[in-house]
């Protein structure tokens, strides 16, 4: 008879190899109520917590980063949630309105909103920058070289000592801009006496970015506010050239930016991501004060995003980097011709950008040879020419082809656009948005989205929030319409 135990604990040992992925990451994620989320919260001096809804569909694509973040962090930072549905009141009492919603609490207290990354490793970079104080203090050379030699920039404030005037609004700053920047500050001068003789603040760019273009160190030495302190490390945080990650692109597209795509890699080739980036920088020295700012990035890290908005693929160009320009309208433009390592490709690029020259990139379907339908089709290339006329009032639908709501809608929509097809004054339109550029001034989160452009307003089209059957579009219609609308054999039901 075979025996029961080492058979029983054969299955245990089978079934415990089965947790560390899915349920042991799920364990990491602290679950949260309107009965114990004070207690438990308390006991957590920095806590990350997710208010979400079971059906949010943006929290179920948020679910597994979360839970994978919450892995990393683990005995660094606690990862809670609370499901809105079952703990109205918890919710309610941190003014959650819509989901899903993160805060940072400390020691149970809610202490700021998480405005970061949504990536599990975003998450994790973010949140152990919330651990420990807003600004370590350093206490000797070595303490200050230690601090600087990091993978991102480090701000130091320098003070005569622990009771310096302007020392308690530079720690205010630190508490305040510490989710995106890092702080320490010396009570002691000599201990920053190579770098500055006076009460200043020092920012330090990361030596990996080393260059000949510019400082390693900016001193600021103006009257040290909060406001002040803002904006000296927005106007210099980043440099001539910075390295974008998925982190911080947002905070750099507010501005219109050229980026140099390649391997980079500065945890494992720092010179060899230098390299491109020198040359870079080298062209960017000459262009300075014009309105464009420069970086570089791992193609890899934006392969869906260089796809999907400039038709590249991580293969084009080979080991040459390949360039784009994205303005803060959301105007782009790629370079065609091969990065020369002289630079020269590159200054001939700008040069055709800063005098107009170039034509614009825009992701379009191809024009339709026919387009005779009752519903026109429009693709980002003949957006102006149908959507834009200037003698048209048009209705313009952006769908995907996969909604099912859109393809609800299709009956409606055509029997609308063959009611009014004797109207020559009124166009009715759609346009695949997954496969095309949205213009600017079209707001697309979702399918079906529906735009009236009329005659005279082109700039500024109104959203159709209505129901969607026919006498509903036909109603907004009159009242929208730069005319009256041509109805031949309607019944009037309006």
């Amino acid at each position: 008879m075979m025996p029961v135990i080492p058979v029983l604990s054969a299955v245990s040992l089978a079934l415990v190899s089965l947790c560390p992925t899915a349920l042991c990451a799920r364990r990491d994620v602290l679950e949260l109520g309107d009965a114990d989320f004070d207690y438990l919260a308390t006991e957590h001096e920095t806590m990350l917590v997710k208010f979400y809804a079971p059906w949010c569909g943006h929290c179920k694509k948020l679910a597994p980063e979360f839970e994978k973040a919450a892995g990393r962090l683990k005995g660094i930072v606690q990862l809670a949630k609370v499901d809105c549905t079952a703990n109205s009141e918890t919710c309610g009492r941190f003014g959650v309105t819509g989901y899903p919603t993160l805060k940072i609490f400390r020691s149970g207290k809610d202490s700021a909103p998480y405005d970061g990354p949504r990536s599990a490793s975003g998450i994790y970079h973010y949140m152990t920058k919330q651990t420990g104080p807003d600004s370590l203090h350093l206490q000797s050379k070595e303490d200050l070289q230690n601090f600087v030699n990091n993978y991102d920039a480090s701000i130091v404030g320098v003070f005569s000592g622990t009771d310096a005037p302007r020392l308690d609004e530079f720690l205010k700053a630190a508490g305040l801009l510490r989710e995106q920047f890092r702080f320490a500050h010396i009570t002691d001068l000599q201990v920053a006496e190579e770098q500055t003789q006076t009460e200043s603040v020092l920012l330090f760019r990361p030596p990996r970015l080393a260059n000949a273009f510019e400082d390693s160190v900016v001193v600021f030495t103006d009257y040290l506010t909060i406001s002040s302190l803002r904006r000296f490390i927005r106007d210099n945080i980043y440099g001539l050239c910075p390295h974008m990650t998925m982190e911080n692109r947002d905070r750099l597209r507010v501005r219109d930016l050229l980026t140099a795509y390649y391997d980079l890699d500065y945890h494992h080739n720092v010179r060899g991501s230098n390299y491109w980036r020198n040359r870079v920088m080298k062209v960017a020295s000459k262009y300075s004060g014009r309105g464009l700012i420069f970086s570089v990035a791992n193609k890899r890290d934006f392969q869906a995003e260089l796809e999907d908005d400039y038709g590249l693929g991580t293969v084009d160009g080979g080991e040459l980097p390949f360039v784009t320009i994205r303005t803060k309208l959301g105007h782009k433009y790629t370079m065609r011709e091969e990065f020369t390592r002289d630079g020269q490709s590159l200054e001939r690029f700008l040069e055709d950008y800063f005098a107009g020259r170039l034509k614009r990139y825009i992701r379009s379907e191809p024009v339709p040879e026919k387009n005779a339908a009752p519903v026109k089709v429009v693709v980002a290339e003949s957006f102006d020419d149908i959507v834009n006329d200037p003698n048209k009032d048009v209705l313009i639908q952006f769908y995907s082809p996969s909604c099912p709501h859109c393809k609800k809608l299709e009956p409606v929509y055509r029997e609308l656009a063959e009611t009014l097809y004797s109207d020559p004054n009124v166009v009715v339109a759609k346009m695949n948005a997954v496969d095309n550029d949205v213009p600017l001034g079209y707001d697309v989160q979702g399918f079906p989205t529906i735009y009236f452009a009329p005659v005279g307003k082109k700039d500024d089209p109104v959203r159709y929030q209505g129901a969607r059957e026919l006498k509903d579009f036909l109603k907004f219609l009159k009242q929208e319409a730069s005319h009256n609308l041509v109805l031949p054999g309607l019944k009037e039901e309006l």
